[in-house]
């Protein structure tokens, strides 16, 4: 009995090693609620009065929204995969707007669709594609 609480305390501790450290993101590279957009209403007036611009990779929706920040939200397809990979292109987008949302103009409301070939295509070229197609609304 002893060694079996000795082997789930063992597996306990190595999953707890694993966690990461507390979430320490310096302040200016995190991405807040904020800056997201969360309820159908901001999605469906983004894609009524927001312009739509495409590339190979994406295809977004912009709307002006009067705000100092720009608000980002994520739109990924059942067709592009299974669970897994619908979750790894959202966290792949997620850390592309964190990383590069200095570059972003602010003042818009932005929906991004991914295309297909995002789950596996190179970070540096998914995120020199995304600041180009957003830097021109």
């Amino acid at each position: 009995m002893a060694a079996r609480y000795s082997r789930r305390a063992a597996r306990r501790a190595a999953i707890a090693s694993r966690r990461s450290s507390g979430g320490v993101v310096p302040e200016g590279q995190r991405f807040p609620a904020e800056l997201r957009l969360r309820r159908r209403s901001e999605f469906d007036a983004a894609y009524r009065a927001g312009k739509r611009v495409s590339s190979s990779y994406f295809t977004a929706f912009l709307r002006a929204n009067d705000l100092p920040v720009s608000r980002f939200g994520f739109s990924i397809k059942k067709a592009l995969g299974g669970a897994v990979v619908r979750n790894r292109i959202r966290r792949r987008l997620r850390e592309l707007v964190r990383c590069y949302r200095k570059e972003i103009p602010t003042g818009w409301d932005i929906v991004i669709h991914p295309k297909g070939s995002v789950g596996k295509a190179p970070f540096p070229k998914l995120a020199d594609e995304l600041v180009r197609l957003l830097s021109r609304p």
